[in-house]
């Protein structure tokens, strides 16, 4: 798994927000998009594409999209 295929999986989860807005160093967080469906979002991804069962607190503690990939390769 890359950091920037992760990156574009994770943008496809978000219909307004422009996908250049996805970088490394992304706070997805902050994003106006962002909400606890867009999380429940992600978990069902990450799940179906890398096998790897994310938590809620997870998401909570990741700042960063290179945070979240990070957690998740620490998982795999």
């Amino acid at each position: 798994m890359e950091l920037t295929e992760f990156i574009e999986k994770f943008a496809e989860q978000f219909d307004e927000t422009d996908a250049a807005e996805f970088r490394s160093d992304t706070e997805f967080k902050a994003l106006e998009e962002w909400s606890s469906l867009s999380a429940l979002s992600i978990i069902a991804m990450v799940d179906e594409e890398y096998d790897i069962t994310l938590k809620g607190d997870d998401i909570k503690n990741s700042e960063t999209l290179e945070d979240l990939f990070n957690l998740i390769q620490s998982k795999a």
